[in-house]
């Protein structure tokens, strides 16, 4: 879907930036300001879900409107144009097909952009069976997308107990068997805690590149799941949150996923 460019009104009386201008929207929306919360707010959805701001996505294409509108003054926050998309207006779809994956985002039940990525096509004997019968993410899937989210990242504690609680639920076990990937992140974790280079510690994506071959077990994320892992990261992280894009985030975008789903 080709996008148009932000353009700005003509005229004696500039008017701010609206959907319209930069989406093929109709209606309440198309009229409507773009403001920076409103960019904030698809950021937040994007990143939620997909566990980055998409290139090309909808995001992007707002935030140098909302930087202009806020710029020139054209936005009269204390009527009402603060923020005119609340989170629970912004969804995203994917839909996967051999080769490539198409992102669709939709504002107001609106869709604004739709995308595609190219994936590679997994062999058949690492295909998940759950994949196949369309039971939702996985887990392990989620794992994996934090190898590709944040692979860089070096593995602190508090990835490892997220990927602790994660390998438990998708597995049902509770103990932690050698060579798991639990217990390599755990070892990661205690390795890393001794050296103070970054180059030298061993990142995210070592431990979690091909998380669904290591696992045991795998099930789709539930709501349950990712609060459990999300509970973990954060009691083990120094400032008792969670990292944006992180094991936690992910699973959470997953169960979600699959909620709006089914």
């Amino acid at each position: 879907m080709s996008q148009q460019q932000p353009r700005r009104p003509a005229g004696d009386h500039p008017e701010p930036i609206k959907y319209g201008d930069v989406f093929p929207v109709h209606g309440d929306l198309a009229q409507k300001p773009i403001t920076p919360e409103d960019a904030a707010a698809l950021q937040a959805t994007e990143t939620a879900l997909l566990g980055k701001t998409v290139k090309g996505g909808a995001a992007a294409l707002i935030q140098s409107a909302a930087a202009k509108n806020e710029m020139a003054g054209l936005l009269d926050h204390g009527g009402g144009d603060g923020g005119n998309v609340d989170a629970d207006e912004v969804s995203i779809t994917q839909r996967e097909m051999p080769g490539r994956r198409v992102i669709t985002e939709s504002v107001g039940g609106q869709v604004v952009t739709q995308h595609s990525q190219r994936v590679p096509i997994a062999p058949l004997s690492t295909m998940n069976p759950l994949e196949e019968g369309g039971g939702g993410i996985t887990i392990g899937e989620a794992l994996e997308a934090t190898a590709i989210a944040v692979g860089q990242k070096p593995v602190e504690w508090s990835d490892a107990a997220a990927i602790q609680v994660a390998e438990a639920r998708a597995t049902g076990r509770m103990n932690i068997a050698p060579g798991s990937v639990a217990a390599i992140a755990q070892s990661a974790a205690t390795t890393n805690a001794r050296l103070t280079r970054d180059e030298d510690k061993t990142k995210i994506a070592d431990v979690l590149k091909d998380a669904r071959l290591k696992l045991p077990a795998d099930k789709p994320a539930t709501r349950q799941d990712a609060e459990k892992v999300a509970g973990a990261e954060m009691r083990n992280d120094p400032l008792l949150t969670t990292h944006p894009t992180g094991v936690a985030a992910s699973v959470a975008a997953a169960a979600r996923l699959n909620e709006n789903n089914k």
